[in-house]
């Protein structure tokens, strides 16, 4: 059955049901559920979720103590999935089912007719439950000039991803408003945005990190979009970055994207291998460097000049003003946004945390 038409006006924010308090809604005296952010086009909507027990997750708040903060990162690392549970999801007159897998996951479908862009509401509810949660899909404008693509961690917040160990404790002491991103980076992606541009973030963190990573892209005010984590487990997927790249480009055939990573694991690599799958899609890709050993950089200079090939450009920034300056000289930003992305990182670095 095919959904009906919904119209509704773009809006480059957050939407409201983007929140932690309508994002996790009870739905029995045990069980949460938990839609993701999604994406979508004028013809299909997809939305995917998790059903857990409810382990008493509450909005983060600044004053938490790192105690706290560690009780809430071990409780959800160790979520209890919900498999089995049958979901009912409603978009306007239209309505689909699925059932949730062993852990917890679930996705609807629905076919649409001319929906314009902007965030669409679908209801979700558990069978014979009352208590509906709200999730929302992304269709983005048709004159969006490009989309961006960004990795999150040592790419927009600082996470010592190649210090396993360091980037752990890290994790587990802070909280969405304790850690602080990068000097710049929000006001950079705000000018990319230009209230128009879609954003997506695809990282490498398990799903059961989606909300306290949700706040915090909300709380920093970078630019609203769907975000695509990984199932944790004992065998997570290594191609989950370049799979949820691939299926975001197929989606949007007709739209060019930047991508953004850092040096510190295979971001380089596997942008570059997205590029030899989609030559002439992507604009530009931007790198910032985290990892200053010689062989790390000289390996991403070969890089550097094999994309260069192509005609596209693989760009190792310092920070994001150098990311910035860039993106003026080639005409995606306006020039004006510079002294925006200047006054960001110093504003940030003088608030920033300690590391």
């Amino acid at each position: 059955m095919r959904a009906a038409t919904k119209r509704s006006s773009f809006k480059p924010g957050w939407p409201k049901i983007a929140g932690l308090r309508s994002l996790v809604a009870r739905l029995s005296d045990s069980h949460i559920v938990v839609p993701y952010l999604s994406y979508g086009t004028s013809e299909k909507l997809k939305l995917s979720g998790r059903v857990l027990q409810d382990e008493g997750f509450r909005p983060t708040k600044d004053s938490e103590s790192r105690w706290r903060n560690l009780v809430a990162f071990v409780k959800r690392m160790e979520s209890d999935e919900v498999p089995g549970a049958r979901v009912r999801a409603t978009h306007g007159e239209c309505t689909s089912q699925a059932i949730s897998d062993d852990e917890g996951y679930f996705q609807v479908e629905f076919d649409t007719s001319g929906l314009q862009a902007g965030w669409h509401e679908v209801q979700l509810r558990l069978e014979h439950s009352r208590v509906a949660v709200t999730g929302a899909v992304l269709v983005p404008p048709s004159d969006a000039e490009f989309g961006v693509i960004s990795d999150i961690d040592d790419t927009i917040v600082y996470s010592n991803v190649i210090r396993k160990l360091r980037m752990l404790v890290m994790l587990a002491l802070s909280n969405s408003y304790t850690r602080k991103p990068f000097g710049g980076v929000a006001a950079f992606y705000r000018a990319l945005h230009r209230g128009r541009n879609p954003f997506f973030y695809v990282s490498k963190s398990p799903r059961n990190l989606y909300v306290p990573l949700l706040e915090f892209l909300e709380h920093q005010q970078l630019p609203a979009g769907p975000l695509l984590l990984r199932d944790f487990s004992f065998h997570m997927q290594k191609d989950h970055k370049a799979r949820a790249i691939e299926d975001i480009l197929n989606t949007y055939p007709a739209l060019r994207f930047i991508l953004i990573g850092d040096s510190g694991e295979e971001d380089p690599e596997v942008y570059s291998a997205i590029l030899s799958r989609f030559p002439e899609r992507i604009r530009v890709i931007y790198i910032r460097s985290v990892d200053p050993s010689p062989a790390r950089l000289n390996a991403i200079a070969k890089l550097a000049g094999k994309v260069a090939l192509t005609g596209c450009q693989l760009v190792l920034a310092s920070d994001s003003e150098f990311a910035a300056v860039h993106a003026a000289a080639e005409g995606l930003i306006p020039a004006s946004e510079l002294a925006n992305v200047r006054n960001d990182k110093t504003a940030d670095r003088s608030s920033a945390t300690p590391r």
